[in-house]
């Protein structure tokens, strides 16, 4: 029988203060709750370094879609709308091709 090797084991990568931040608020938003409510509160903590905080936030307020209203106690509160599926870009509707036949023949 032959022996396998062992492979080295490979250096594990750490996030970066901005990976985990960006990371920790895409979840509060995506979170079931907060898509059912349209809102939600994200803290900051004592981990959230000035230029991480300051550059997600910058990106939550150029998302047309988001209003973003900050709290006395740095916390932020982030609401949105809910969009139709026409509206939206990461859906594709399609048509049933029988739909689209009775569109195009005229009923008279």
């Amino acid at each position: 029988m032959t022996k396998q090797k062992k492979s080295a084991p490979q250096a594990r990568q750490e996030m970066t203060g901005l990976e985990r931040l960006g990371l920790r608020v895409s979840s509060m938003i995506n979170h079931p709750l907060a898509q059912i409510q349209r809102w939600v509160t994200i803290h900051r903590l004592d981990t959230d370094g000035d230029l991480e905080w300051e550059e997600v936030m910058g990106l939550l307020a150029d998302t047309p879609e988001l209003d973003l209203t900050f709290n006395d106690d740095d916390s932020v509160t982030v609401r949105w709308e809910p969009q139709s599926a026409e509206d939206r870009d990461d859906i594709v509707i399609e048509k049933d091709w029988e739909e689209e036949k009775l569109e195009e023949e005229a009923p008279f």
